[in-house]
């Protein structure tokens, strides 16, 4: 009796070790697919069923949740994954300032975040909390360059800016304040608004008293719209620069015929048709645009990008990472953040990744394309 109760012990544990040893890994998705940034939200929230499902020989599951555009919903949400779904990592949130907001809970429960934000101050600078987290969207610098590069070649010697107020529109000016002053261009008005605002004109005519030869908007998503409409209703004729914020459907949409003409530095696959065949991410952006237009009707905004993306950057940590732990342990997230910092050459749909200690972010100038608006469609910049 002893040694039939003794080999039911030894089966039943061999059973659970087997069956942790089978265990999904669980990725948690945050995203804003309602609220005001729901523009950004809802292309993320659907790309999720195009990200890989397997990894290393362990299956991935995902368990996705709305913030509603709302910081203190982002928390909330972050913790029941932490707490109660114990995932292995996470995506998200949609927002710059829900994102800067969690990510001390990322680095105390030891869990990686991939955030596909536009701030890079959500990585920058480097620190003990920021370690644990991965941007998958290009850091603001790499596309201001872009954009001051331009600048300078065509004369400008005065600049507008019009950001919203919080750590995108604010990493914007700081990023830009630098840029300027190096290359001579000199900074005559930086203004602020809130997303949900409805009005800009207070702004945008203290700007235009300052009569810039180019104004930049640094707005992300559907808020990017409002200041350009309104400095073109008041009478601006200078030239309108905008950030990779604006890279969506939606901006030309309700910009129509005021938003001609903008130039603005961003993915590749707004203008994924014009780009060479040799380009390292074309055929990456090409399988995303084509397999998000099949199942939702409609082509992705960059934002959905961002959020397949953080899936194909942990398809290619998953492997590494099972050889020091198991999905569900400390030891297997501390693993998979490590093999995140040493993603190499990994082609995406807006870039190819090389991260690093001093670099979660891992874009260069291949993961930027200097476009205008043209007829009402996205073209490259020539």
């Amino acid at each position: 009796m002893l040694f039939k109760k003794a080999v039911s012990t030894l089966l039943l544990g061999a059973l659970c070790a087997s069956m942790t040893a089978q265990a999904d890994v669980k990725i948690g998705v945050i995203s804003s697919s309602t609220g005001p940034i729901a523009l950004v939200g809802i292309p993320q929230k659907n790309s999720i069923a195009l990200m890989p499902s397997e990894a290393g020989g362990e299956a991935i599951r995902y368990v996705a949740l709305d913030d509603g555009s709302d910081p203190t919903a982002t928390v909330k949400a972050f913790k029941k994954l932490l707490d109660e779904e114990k995932v292995d990592a996470i995506i998200g949130p949609s927002g710059s300032p829900n994102a800067m907001g969690v990510i001390q809970f990322a680095a105390e429960s030891g869990t990686p975040l991939l955030a596909p934000v536009g701030t890079a101050a959500v990585v920058l600078p480097m620190n003990e909390q920021k370690k644990w987290v991965f941007k998958t969207t290009q850091n603001d610098e790499l596309i201001a360059e872009a954009l001051t590069e331009h600048m300078v070649k065509n004369g400008v010697k005065t600049l507008g800016m019009i950001g919203t107020a919080d750590p995108y529109g604010e990493n914007w000016g700081k990023v830009m304040s630098a840029l300027a002053a190096k290359n001579g261009i000199k900074i005559v008005a930086n203004e602020r608004f809130q997303r949900q605002d409805t009005s800009v004109t207070g702004q945008s005519l203290k700007v235009l008293s300052q009569r810039p030869d180019a104004v930049l908007i640094a707005a992300p998503g559907g808020s990017a719209v409002m200041p350009q409409t309104t400095l073109v209703d008041q009478g601006y004729k200078g030239q309108v620069y905008q950030t990779h914020g604006a890279a969506l459907p939606a901006f030309l949409q309700l910009g129509g015929r005021k938003v001609e003409g903008t130039i603005l530095a961003a993915s590749l696959m707004l203008v994924i048709d014009e780009v060479p065949d040799d380009h390292p991410s074309k055929a990456v952006a090409r399988k995303y645009i084509d397999d998000y237009t099949k199942l939702n009707g409609s082509a992705p905004a960059t934002f959905g990008a961002n959020v397949y993306d953080a899936g194909l950057l942990l398809e290619n940590a998953i492997p590494s990472a099972l050889k020091k732990g198991q999905p569900g342990t400390p030891e297997f997230r501390a693993a998979l953040r490590d093999a995140l910092e040493s993603t190499h050459e990994l082609a995406g749909t807006q870039g190819v990744y090389n991260m690093s200690a001093e670099d979660h972010s891992g874009f260069d100038v291949r993961g930027r394309e200097l476009i205008t608006v043209k007829g009402g469609k996205w073209v490259l910049l020539k």
